[in-house]
């Protein structure tokens, strides 16, 4: 089964089992519409007993985890949908963690890096790319600098402009 990432735990809220999750997703609604999600890399299935917003924070509260203490190791864990709760994306959209992963190359062909972080802005994303040394390149997510996408091949290819990859 594929599962998708949709967010990120970062720690409690409260006492009552509640867990601030980071929304790694373009709408916190998508929270709402949701029974059971999975939880780290093991997958650990759970229902959803609450969802609620907190300053742009999303709450979530699981059956059986309405207690601070059963909920403290899923602290740092992702929260992961499956198939069925994932959504339909508009062509030329791509899921973030679909693309971290992909290696980028220039349109000769030549390896650039690894993408290891898409930073979110307003206007358009941007492409952090680290080459083999540690080095990151920021590539804006724009038709103009990226000519092919291909996650099932986890590769990207760019045109960059002059001074963009130094």
């Amino acid at each position: 089964m594929e599962y998708t990432i949709i967010g990120k735990i970062t720690g409690t809220h409260g006492i009552k089992g509640d867990l601030k999750v980071y929304p790694l997703t373009d709408s916190t609604e998508r929270f709402f519409d949701l029974v059971k999600v999975y939880i780290g890399d093991k997958k650990i299935e759970v229902q959803l007993n609450s969802v609620k917003l907190h300053k742009g924070i999303v709450l979530l509260q699981f059956e059986g985890f309405e207690d601070i203490n059963k909920v403290l190791n899923f602290k740092d864990e992702y929260v992961y949908v499956d198939e069925d709760d994932k959504v339909e994306l508009p062509e030329n959209h791509y899921f973030i963690s679909d693309l971290l992963g992909c290696s980028v190359y220039d349109k000769m062909e030549s390896l650039i890096g690894t993408i290891t972080d898409v930073i979110q802005n307003s206007a358009n994303d941007v492409y952090v790319v680290t080459n083999k040394s540690g080095k990151d390149y920021l590539i804006p997510a724009v038709e103009a600098f990226v000519v092919l996408v291909d996650v099932e091949s986890k590769k990207m290819i760019v045109d960059p402009i002059e001074g963009m990859i130094e």
